[in-house]
């Protein structure tokens, strides 16, 4: 394959570990500064030089983006994706971990463990939301990396005082709970495809809560148990991303996700686990680039009249407790995608697998049939016409689930 790996900084550790990796399972590599593109946009034809030149056709990239050049350098990956390159990294996704903020908006739907945070426009509401995060409390600098613009503040007084100054420098800010017993530790688990394929334990040196290893935490390798494996699994794949650092604390109620990186560094997991994270890295993108992205809204909108739902099942849900052979939906033309339960998604079931009650089911099929089994339309259908909903909603398309 030829494979570009997008970086400003070309001596670094991990965009060399990529070059050796890739070069050791005989690909062809180039190393390219993303603010050395320029992106034509025409009707039918994207495309792209490097340094003014055309550049030749790549299999795939792998996106190495920090937050200074972020902006340019997504704009970079989703022009290569809109000439049918693999990304190891989608530009959509990259754009959601860029943003602390958004990605714990994103994660907050999930049933995920996260730390309670807040952020705030107002002055007025400082208070309430330290308050309602809970002292000592962690201020995050939105835009800052490597636990820079990272600050504890032991009481409500000195937080607010930090906020003020802060949000006067026009600084945006994340208030979070600090998780006291994971005070100065974490766990990265660095997210290659549907796997785990490396964990470390970061240790803080004394008196120094944040365990960046930048500034001088110790690492040990660490095996993890199912509960953070399973979490940092979810979080990736939630925010859509293919290889992820995924930064777990360790609480009592626990695992909680800190942060996701879609750009993890390589130097700090591969020294502290052994593993060659570069090279799993490179042999997945091995047995993926044979399978373009698609846009799969597009390609079913061609479809007029389907589309894919998601049909939530509430415990008085008809559905719940039978087998997917028993329900309508082959009659009605409805193809179960796949079924998400709890943090488990079964692909392609059987028509033997069972509905359970809160299983959601991604279908697709006639959208008029669809509508009927969306909970939310049944409750306004209720509110204007209370006898109007059939009492068995799997007999009849134009009714809902319950």
């Amino acid at each position: 394959m030829r494979i570009g790996i997008l970086t400003k900084t070309s001596r670094s550790y991990t965009a060399g570990r990529f070059r050796d990796a890739a070069r050791e399972r005989g690909h062809r590599v180039r190393l390219l500064d993303p603010g050395k593109f320029a992106l034509m946009v025409e009707s039918g034809r994207p495309s792209l030089t490097f340094k003014g030149r055309p550049l030749t056709k790549l299999d795939a990239i792998i996106p190495r983006i920090g937050a200074r050049q972020a902006e340019i350098s997504t704009s970079v990956v989703r022009q290569f994706e809109q000439q049918g390159v693999y990304c190891a990294n989608p530009s959509h996704a990259i754009s959601i971990a860029g943003d602390k903020l958004r990605t714990l908006q994103v994660l907050s739907r999930h049933r995920i463990g996260i730390p309670a945070s807040a952020f705030v426009f107002d002055k007025a509401d400082i208070g309430p939301a330290i308050d309602k995060v809970g002292t000592p409390v962690i201020i995050k600098v939105l835009s800052g990396t490597q636990g820079a613009g990272v600050l504890l503040a032991e009481t409500r007084k000195m937080a607010e005082a930090i906020i003020e100054s802060l949000q006067i420098a026009k600084q945006n800010l994340l208030i979070q709970e600090f998780v006291s017993e994971s005070r100065g530790r974490d766990i990265r688990a660095f997210v290659v495809g549907d796997r785990v394929v490396a964990a470390m334990r970061r240790i803080a040196q004394e008196d120094e809560f944040r365990s960046n290893v930048h500034l001088g935490a110790f690492t040990e390798a660490v095996e993890l148990d199912k509960e953070y494996e399973r979490a940092a699994l979810l979080a990736a794949g939630i925010l859509g991303l293919r290889v992820a650092g995924v930064d777990l604390l360790e609480s009592n109620d626990g695992p909680k996700v800190m942060e996701v990186n879609a750009s993890p560094g390589l130097e700090g997991i591969e020294a502290a686990s052994g593993v060659n994270v570069a090279g799993e890295i490179i042999e997945y993108i091995e047995k993926q680039v044979t399978f373009p992205d698609l846009d799969i809204r597009e390609h079913l909108h061609l479809s007029k009249g389907y589309r894919v739902v998601e049909i939530p099942i509430l415990p008085k849900s008809p559905l719940a407790g039978q087998a997917l052979h028993e329900t309508p939906f082959k009659e009605q033309e409805i193809l179960v995608l796949n079924i998400k339960r709890d943090s488990i998604v079964l692909p392609s079931p059987s028509g033997t697998e069972k509905i359970l009650p809160g299983d959601v089911l991604l279908c697709y099929g006639k959208e008029l049939v669809l509508k009927g089994y969306i909970p939310q339309r049944m409750k306004k259908k209720r509110k204007s016409a209370k006898d109007s909903v059939p009492e068995n909603p799997t007999q009849d398309s134009s009714a809902g689930a319950q």
